[in-house]
């Protein structure tokens, strides 16, 4: 991959409770690689910071400025807006593109499996993965230099190895074979490289998620929620060994981080997905986003607003809707399909009146922010925060483990506690799974995935490494031994003059 799509654009936006410690500008990552080649005139733009790239990289505040930056990423477009929608969303049974019928036609051919490697969305997702990756990549070699304190020190650099693993997880999942960069090019040589076998992508994203582990801390104090714990590079760990059929690990990873006991989930499922709760006792990772009083430019995810209910009494654009068909999948009485769909017409649990008319039937809550804390001036929902990885994951993946280990017994149990927290007060709905056949147990799981995780970003790939896409997929026009990945960009084929090759069958 060439070094132009792999050069970041650094902002002095930090963690949601760390607004104000950041101090990088636009361009820093590009002086970082060749501070001889900028001249004075490229040092003169002003943008938010103030601070010379040719100077960083120099004390502690230094380093606490480049990883807050490098977490400040997961939540620009490229990561969490249209991009992410066609890649890890739109091609499942539970997503449609939305809006108005004319508009971002593009998302179609994700959905029906048309989509060509010309399609802009696959780059800008490749590069915006690319860009977690150089951000991660500029801390890990350049933070060991600073003089700065031992402990923090080895924490940032396992905050960015995790960080790293879980870009490249999402790229290994969209893409099979990619680019294995673990370091900064030393020369030209090192800006060009092939694509690794998925099976050494997945080897280098277990071993930073193995060292993150080690070092990170299971919790933080009020000024640093949202970083990277033990409990996340656990869990993240657990899901990349799950989509490689490792169970042991899955089953020894997950019940580590359920020995932690640190959390629970949270009583309330449509309540858990509101700003209030944001980093509940559920929340294993999350992306940490917020609207900055007079400071547009820093409230930047759009995340919320893509998705939000359009037209009347709306205030978003109506993309990524759910389906009739996930509507219709949920067990009579289950309330998390009225907590994951909005349908029109109807009063949200906060009091929006949603028009019984308009483009779309149905929009995605677990994205929806109420309309009272819209603000002028600002993308809409903003400070929604997104839900990366949940305990409710960690004990669904500890269920699947267990059952493919013979463990019905454990199996049952992890399940049982998503299913009684769905449940809720009443106890006539959702009965308890008592099957101990394997197969049949198989099945529940991963039905429960589908009710629990809808519209996360996370049914495409559950169906594809389930091995059921023909099945799920197939009357889409999903196909097997093409579909399982997406085409490689072409942008970036030709960039690489051909050392990159594109997946079979596109």
């Amino acid at each position: 991959m060439l070094l132009s799509k792999i050069i970041g654009n650094m902002k002095n936006i930090a963690l949601k409770h760390n607004i104000k410690q950041a101090g990088l500008y636009l361009g820093l990552t590009f002086l970082l690689l060749f501070p001889s080649a900028c001249e004075q005139s490229f040092l003169d733009t002003d943008p938010q910071g103030k601070q010379a790239g040719v100077v960083f990289w120099q004390n502690e505040g230094d380093a606490t400025k480049a990883v807050n930056a490098m977490y400040a990423n997961l939540r620009a477009w490229n990561n969490t807006a249209f991009a992410a929608i066609a890649v890890e969303s739109i091609g499942s049974d539970d997503a449609e593109k939305g809006s108005t019928a004319s508009d971002a036609t593009f998302f179609n051919d994700y959905d029906n499996f048309s989509v060509g490697s010309g399609d802009g969305q696959l780059g800008s997702f490749w590069e915006g993965q690319y860009q977690n990756i150089n951000y991660a990549n500029q801390v890990l070699d350049n933070i060991p230099g600073i003089s700065m304190d031992e402990t923090l020190k080895a924490r940032y650099l396992a905050e960015a190895k995790f960080v790293r693993a879980y870009s490249y997880f999402r790229l290994v999942r969209a893409f099979g074979d990619v680019p294995l960069r673990l370091k900064l090019p030393a020369d030209a040589s090192e800006y060009n490289l092939p694509r690794s076998p998925k099976a050494e992508v997945y080897a280098a994203i277990e071993k930073d998620l193995t060292e993150a582990a080690a070092v990170l801390p299971q919790s933080y104090g009020s000024s640093d929620i949202g970083r990277a714990t033990k409990g996340a590079a656990m869990s993240l760990h657990a899901k990349v060994s799950m989509y490689q059929a490792k169970w042991q690990q899955v089953l020894d990873l997950t019940n580590q981080v359920i020995a932690l006991g640190q959390y629970s989930l949270f009583n309330n499922f449509e309540q858990l997905f509101r700003i209030a709760n944001e980093n509940s006792s559920e929340s294993v990772f999350e992306i940490q986003n917020e609207l900055v009083p007079s400071n547009a430019a820093a409230s930047n995810s759009q995340y919320s607003q893509v998705q939000g209910v359009r037209g009347v009494n709306g205030g978003g654009w109506g993309f990524n809707v759910p389906t009739k068909a996930l509507a219709d999948v949920f067990e009579t009485g289950d309330p998390r399909k009225d907590a994951t769909i909005i349908f029109r017409g109807e009063t949200t649990p906060e009091g929006d009146a949603i028009a019984s008319i308009g483009d779309n039937p149905m929009y995605n809550q677990k994205s929806y922010v109420p309309f009272s804390l819209f603000v002028s001036g600002f993308n809409e929902g903003a400070q929604q925060n997104i839900r990366v990885i949940r305990y409710a994951d960690v004990l669904l993946m500890n269920a699947e483990a267990a059952n493919e280990l013979g463990n019905s017994t454990l199996a049952l149990s992890s399940l049982e506690m998503v299913r009684a927290r769905a449940r809720g007060a009443s106890k006539t709905i959702l009965p308890k799974v008592t099957t101990t056949d394997k197969a049949a147990l198989r099945t529940a799981i991963w039905n429960e995935r589908h009710y629990e995780l809808a519209m996360e970003f996370d049914r495409y790939f559950d169906v594809i490494r389930q091995g059921r896409g023909t099945e799920v997929f197939g009357p889409k026009g999903w196909k097997a031994n093409k579909n399982e990945v997406w085409p490689v960009p072409q942008t970036e084929i030709d960039l690489s003059a051909g050392v990159l090759v594109q997946n079979p069958g596109y």
